[in-house]
């Protein structure tokens, strides 16, 4: 499976944006879609996840109360939709694909074993 993520830009403090991450074929059984961002000289943090088909969602500290992770299945796509951005939302944020995920392991990184190429968030102040 390859992840296409999409929609980073430059927005101003207080904006939104919402990012796209398309599977290149559609996924069944337990799968398990997630965000994750890296700032510059920081670690790679979770930011969202979704599972399905007992759909299960997680977020993030940073992301809680202000994004919103939802898919289309039908699209084989997953959108990150972010709102009041901040300028410490600045980095870039990738998507990636795990399968039989339990929910408490949505935040790991280390579940998932495809990840998209990242997307570039900037929010200026």
């Amino acid at each position: 499976v390859q992840l296409q993520a999409s929609g980073g830009g430059l927005v101003q403090a207080g904006g939104s944006l919402r990012l796209s991450c398309a599977a290149s074929e559609r996924t069944f059984g337990n799968v398990a879609m997630g965000w994750f961002r890296q700032a510059p000289g920081k670690e790679r943090e979770f930011v969202a996840a979704i599972r399905w088909p007992s759909t299960s969602i997680a977020y993030g500290p940073s992301a809680k109360g202000r994004f919103t992770i939802s898919t289309d299945r039908a699209k084989n796509t997953v959108y990150l939709q972010m709102a009041s951005l901040k300028p410490e939302d600045t980095a870039v944020y990738y998507c990636a694909l795990g399968r039989n995920l339990i929910v408490s392991s949505l935040p790991r990184e280390d579940q998932y074993n495809h990840w998209g190429q990242g997307t570039e968030v900037t929010v200026s102040s």
